[in-house]
């Protein structure tokens, strides 16, 4: 994947006395498939290759916005839905006009690889509506789909450009570790580490703040890592990222909570700028590239994260979280610097990858509710009560980790609750500026 100048190393807190893992008899995983992973890269393009490369991001654009257009037109005529056939016969005689001649100037595989990603969003426009009718006529039960909107006219101040090459392009990589790009030319690429399989396809893209990368889809042969004994629950949060049912608390980075002063400086600076000058242009680079960072930094710790935890662990089972849901609270800041999502996406795939199981439980399990020594619910509690004690059988937890054994149980992994037991004693409440605490009068979880 793309290296980052930060590397950012995971440390883990023993507040609590580990649990012992306990062995999983047996997983029989078959690998007959193969899945496409994409690896990034840096490039570093010289300033003929930055002006060829705008070029080909406004003609893709260009004829995107172009066939958009040409289906609404048709839709709201009444005619037929245009094929794709359709719109490739219009993309060729627009290239005869003289008003879009300069089309030819590109590689025609761009161009087709544009309408091939208007294709893909209506299809998911159309599968997203599919199954939000299913879930209604079923009764609402079960989560409710995602719904995707319909496609939208893409601006030459988007935040991202990009253009894709197939194989059918002819692209290459140089024996000089150079990438050649038609019509574009040799881009020098910082190479991290070689790619496992020749790519079938490359994507390269512009973010906000200007840097260039190469997006490589590769296919990889599914394949087990070496059999772990250990199983694990993960409860995620705000304070600790991730707490594990073994009682290792992992901390909370706050990546973009540590860059604040800098981001709000530089955020000054741009808004004193006037508008449509250099130096306003300039500023807004100097912004975007600082949440670049912080996205960089946040991307490689669920890395090294997720990885070791694969690596680990014969099985991992994760809560479902409502991260949307979250996101529209007080603590929407904190919820996406945590990136859950992204996180657990993590897992999925690299759990599929090295021939391990992942596991995704419902977010209604009463987690937090259950004693997970003898299993009984004894309701919600506030908050501020990190340690609680069972009033059925007396043992004494630690509010996050008991979660984790019972998230893992939830999903059938055999786990134990000693990681769960803390040293009888009084509870101790939560520091004010924990997050999910409220400064005013506390009021009864729901």
């Amino acid at each position: 994947m793309l290296r980052h100048e930060n590397q950012v190393s995971v440390k883990y807190e023993d507040i609590v006395p580990a649990g012992a893992y306990v062995t999983v008899k047996s997983y029989q995983n078959e690998y007959n498939s193969e899945m496409q992973l994409r690896y990034s890269y840096r490039l570093y393009p010289r300033p003929r290759h930055r002006l060829a490369l705008g070029k080909a991001f406004g003609c893709a654009r260009v004829v995107f916005n172009d066939a958009l257009a040409a289906r609404q037109q048709a839709h709201a005529a009444g005619q037929p839905f245009l094929t794709d056939a359709d719109l490739s016969a219009r993309l060729t005689a627009a290239k005869a006009t003289p008003q879009r001649a300069w089309l030819g100037e590109v590689s025609a595989v761009i161009l087709q690889q544009s309408l091939a990603d208007l294709t893909t969003a209506y299809r998911r426009f159309f599968e997203s509506h599919k199954a939000l009718r299913q879930w209604q006529r079923a009764g609402r039960k079960g989560p409710k789909p995602r719904e995707v909107g319909l496609p939208r006219f893409k601006s030459r101040k988007d935040t991202r450009q990009g253009i894709r090459f197939t194989a059918n392009a002819r692209f290459k990589i140089l024996p000089d570790g150079k990438l050649q790009l038609p019509k574009i030319g040799d881009v020098p690429v910082r190479w991290s580490r070689p790619l496992p399989s020749p790519p079938s396809s490359v994507t390269v893209i512009m973010d906000a703040a200007g840097r260039y990368f190469a997006s490589f889809v590769v296919e990889a042969t599914p394949g087990a890592l070496p059999g772990a004994g250990a199983v694990t629950g993960i409860d995620l949060g705000l304070t600790h990222f991730a707490v594990l049912s073994d009682g290792r608390k992992i901390a909370s980075p706050r990546f973009l909570r540590r860059a604040e002063k800098k981001l709000r400086r530089a955020q000054r600076s741009l808004s004193r700028k006037q508008d449509g000058s250099r130096s306003r242009d300039k500023a807004r680079v100097k912004v975007a590239g600082a949440h670049g960072r912080v996205a960089d930094a946040r991307r490689e710790f669920h890395h090294q994260l997720s990885t070791a935890l694969i690596r680990d662990n014969q099985a991992v089972a994760v809560e479902d979280l409502c991260v949307k849901g979250l996101a529209r609270t007080r603590l929407a800041k904190s919820v996406h610097d945590a990136g859950w999502s992204a996180f657990t996406g993590m897992l999925e795939y690299k759990a599929r990858l090295y021939g391990r199981e992942f596991h995704r439980i419902g977010r209604f399990v009463p987690t937090s509710q259950v004693c997970s020594a003898c299993g009984v619910k004894d309701g919600p509690k506030p908050l501020h009560i990190r340690t609680w004690r069972c009033q059925a059988c007396g043992m004494w937890l630690d509010r996050d980790i008991n979660a984790a054994v019972n998230v893992a149980k939830a999903a059938g992994l055999a786990v134990t609750a000693r990681g769960a037991q803390v040293r009888p004693g009084p509870r101790v409440p939560a520091q004010r500026g924990e997050a999910g605490t409220h400064p005013k009068p506390r009021r009864e979880a729901a």
